[in-house]
């Protein structure tokens, strides 16, 4: 493989800067401190100028040499096989790791995504606010009884669920101490912190432009 290139926009408004989700791939790399280089697709234009290497025009996507990836997620568990730190090599805690990554998509995201556009456009009433409720509720149990989501150390499992539940109006959603504490922990950890600074400042540099 060659040189790894996390792909996102060139700019996008104040309002997505922190969330926009190569930053799960940032963060990814530099936990397991792969070396990797940053490059942008025009925002103008931004769901049809790439569509060939993302067939739903959105971002991350990721190249490694000659092979292509989109999703997040799927560029994460790329990026677990990578590095042994990012994903267990046992087979049962590679396992668990996986299917806490497609939970926080499938289970977490799934719901919390559709809640917050709701709340953001100003819904009269949200009808997901029951079920996010509950998801959110059974979240808070399982990092009640754990530090870890997998085994006794970080996996891209806590990396996938702290960065879903981390949105700042899901993360304001009633007192969930386990889950906030879960979040205080992922987020003070050097990778994120410089993943975080360094996607901010790639949107800023691109403010006068």
């Amino acid at each position: 493989m060659g040189d790894l290139t996390i792909w996102t926009l060139d700019w996008v408004p104040q309002g997505p800067r922190g969330f926009v989700r190569d930053l799960r791939l940032r963060w990814a790399c530099e936990e397991a401190g792969l070396a990797y280089q940053v490059k942008t697709v025009p925002f103008g234009d931004r769901e049809t100028n790439h569509l060939d290497h993302q067939p739903f025009g959105q971002v991350p996507y990721m190249s490694d040499g000659d092979l292509e990836i989109f999703e997040s997620g799927a560029c994460l568990l790329h990026l677990g096989r990578k590095s042994a730190h990012l994903l267990p090599r046992e087979p049962s805690r590679e396992a668990e790791t996986i299917q806490w990554v497609v939970a926080a998509l499938n289970s977490v995201e799934m719901v919390t995504v559709p809640w917050w556009f709701l709340e953001i456009t100003g819904a009269a009433e949200n009808g997901l606010t029951p079920w996010m409720e509950g998801r959110l509720n059974h979240m808070e149990r399982v990092l009640g009884e754990r530090e870890w989501l997998v085994g006794n150390r970080f996996t891209l499992a806590d990396l996938l669920m702290a960065d879903v539940l981390r949105v700042e109006k899901v993360r304001a959603f009633g007192t969930r101490p386990a889950t906030e504490n879960f979040l205080n922990r992922m987020t003070s950890r050097p990778a994120f912190q410089k993943a975080l600074q360094d996607q901010l400042m790639h949107f800023a540099s691109s403010d006068q432009a």
